[in-house]
């Protein structure tokens, strides 16, 4: 049963959302994604978010753009996390999708990671899942472990071709 929601408004949001789904995978999170415009077809977006929990769903991530209204409507509706991804605009560069998720009302939360944050917010559930899930919180130190041996690994390589570094 997914424990976790992916949605988008968009397939153009795809790139991204894609991210988050390779996160969760490589986690063993089981996950649903679906594309529902919260403005073009509200219905299905309402009948979305009030089944998602009855659906086993412990988080939504929610991608959206320019008016941003998908991961706060996730928010006022679904009663568990919902973490917001704002999307990349040509117009103002995601900075106006980034402020409407941001900027929830008092009472309303929406976990907002950076903009085109996908494999951020995928993250983040994973964390948020953790905190009932011994066996996931001990692949999120695993791969804690991964990057930084790969941080090690890269300035390996930077002092064998000849550049100093501070000493560690």
């Amino acid at each position: 049963m997914a424990k976790v929601g992916i949605v988008m408004g968009s397939d153009s949001d795809m790139p991204v959302m894609s991210k988050a789904a390779d996160m969760l995978e490589k986690f063993g999170i089981d996950y649903e994604m679906t594309i529902i415009s919260a403005h073009r077809e509200p219905d299905v977006f309402f009948e979305y978010a009030k089944t998602a929990e009855d659906r086993g769903l412990k988080v939504i991530i929610a991608g959206a753009g320019m008016a941003a209204h998908l991961p706060g409507m996730c928010a006022a509706i679904f009663p568990m996390p919902v973490i917001g991804i704002p999307m990349h605009t040509t117009s103002l560069g995601g900075r106006d999708s980034l402020y409407s998720i941001v900027q929830m009302p008092s009472g309303i939360p929406v976990a907002t990671v950076a903009i085109n944050g996908g494999a951020n917010a995928a993250i983040l559930a994973a964390k948020i899942l953790a905190t009932s899930d011994g066996e996931l919180l001990e692949k999120l130190k695993a791969y804690s472990e991964e990057m930084k041996e790969q941080v090690v690994a890269k300035d390996k390589k930077l002092q064998e071709v000849g550049y100093k570094n501070y000493s560690k």
